[in-house]
């Protein structure tokens, strides 16, 4: 065995990792400074005489058993914040995964349908435009109890982006796409899976994206309003009654970090499954 043989591989993999890390400083640099110079802000308004919200420093004193222990559980609905995210997480889980379900079939029924698109149209511009909130009383009288409540305000908020980005998409298959299938006769279910939900993937992933950012502010919404369930949203709440309004910024901050983490989830799908040429 030569020298050379016997000589480590370390450098290569530390020029290597020294490189990989180059190369995702600009990607890095410029969000942490905007943090960092977004804190320093905030501390100084908090110094402030007459001030009321409490500084990034104080929130961390108040809160740090919260930070340090998300994993607490003494039961009924004093949980730590891992516990509140995830019990919301698997409301937002259910009610999306049904409202992709429908919305998709929906959408590509009146999509290829044009006497169901017309009659149907008004009903959903209507229903799409109320609020969330606006949802929880009749979903409460309706339902009768907090749970299916919140599920179904989660559906009925996110369904509608799923269904008309994916009406959209297939009233946009280009006509050389239908011509094709008529010359090759393909039959309805050929025609489906090889070119009507090839064509329409691009908008129906537009809608699954805005539906998700929609569903996880939905699901906050009903929480606040819903008492004694498990949830952030209920945390958030529950927190403002007592004061704690260091709680209530922590939970804001889990809240955006889980919203932009769902958001990058749902791109990340898309780049998976979407060609290259349909991105």
């Amino acid at each position: 065995m030569t020298i050379a043989q016997k000589r480590p591989s370390s450098p290569r993999l530390d020029n290597s990792f020294i490189s990989q890390l180059q190369k995702q400083l600009p990607n890095i640099v410029p969000p942490a400074i905007a943090i960092l110079i977004f804190l320093g802000l905030w501390q100084l308004f908090a110094w402030l005489p007459g001030a009321t919200l409490p500084g990034p420093i104080q929130v961390v004193q108040d809160t740090w058993v919260l930070i340090f222990w998300p994993f607490y559980d003494r039961g009924g609905i004093d949980k730590g914040l891992f516990w509140q995210i995830l019990a919301s997480l698997q409301r937002v889980a259910i009610s999306y995964t049904l409202a992709a379900v429908v919305g998709i079939g929906l959408g590509i029924l009146i999509g290829v349908n044009q006497t169901m698109s017309k009659a149907l149209d008004p009903l959903f511009q209507l229903l799409r435009t109320v609020p969330p909130l606006a949802w929880v009383p009749i979903s409460l009288a309706a339902l009768r109890q907090n749970e299916p409540a919140a599920l179904f305000v989660i559906f009925i908020t996110a369904i509608w982006p799923i269904l008309i980005n994916t009406a959209v998409g297939v009233t946009q298959i280009p006509q050389d796409y239908n011509n094709v299938a008529k010359v090759l006769q393909l039959s309805r279910k050929e025609y489906f899976f090889n070119i009507l939900i090839p064509a329409a993937l691009p908008y129906i992933f537009t809608g699954l994206r805005i539906a998700i950012g929609l569903a996880w502010l939905a699901i906050i919404a009903a929480e606040i309003v819903m008492s004694g369930i498990v949830g952030i949203g209920f945390f958030i709440w529950d927190a403002y009654q007592n004061n704690d309004v260091s709680e209530v910024i922590l939970a804001l901050v889990y809240i955006g970090v889980v919203g932009l983490l769902l958001d990058k989830f749902m791109a990340w799908l898309q780049n998976l499954i979407l060609p290259a040429e349909q991105k």
